[in-house]
């Protein structure tokens, strides 16, 4: 047995199982993982770009094909590095009492803005069950006819 970790389960109980790419290769006995140590497909600049496309997103300064053209990767990259980044966050917490939210800049999704949608018209989000494990949301725009507190 060795001591090398095992990158699936975390177990020590590994044995040595050939060569892959002139690198030594492991086996997890406790879960039959195959895996090699180190990993040769990342460097510096890598993780720095990952930072930075990461950074983009969040601040909704691009979207996967722009990027992708900027750095002169393919947009799906750009999206499992987004998505492992997203991963390795908790989930928010939401405030159980919010009943209202308003969106804006959906011109993003759909290339046109809409003046009479979007920024201060208040929505109305209706949350309903619809049966066990299922719920509905619908949301609403007030009409104008209609005061709102």
């Amino acid at each position: 047995m060795n001591t090398t970790q095992c990158k699936n389960c975390g177990k020590t109980t590994t044995v040595k199982n050939g060569r892959v790419r002139n690198k030594q290769r492991y086996k997890c006995a406790s879960c039959g993982y195959n895996f090699v140590v180190g990993d040769e497909r990342t460097n510096d600049k890598i993780v720095a770009l990952k930072a930075l496309v990461v950074l983009m997103y969040a601040l909704a300064k691009g979207s996967y094909n722009m990027m992708g053209k900027i750095f002169d990767r393919d947009r799906s990259l750009i999206y499992r590095w987004i998505k492992e980044a997203g991963l390795s966050f908790n989930d928010p917490d939401i405030d159980g009492d919010i009943a209202e939210i308003e969106f804006d800049e959906m011109w993003h999704f759909i290339k046109s803005k809409k003046t009479n949608f979007g920024l201060s018209k208040p929505l109305i989000a209706a949350r309903g069950k619809l049966s066990h494990g299922f719920s509905a949301v619908v949301i609403l725009q007030h009409s104008d006819d209609c005061t709102t507190k």
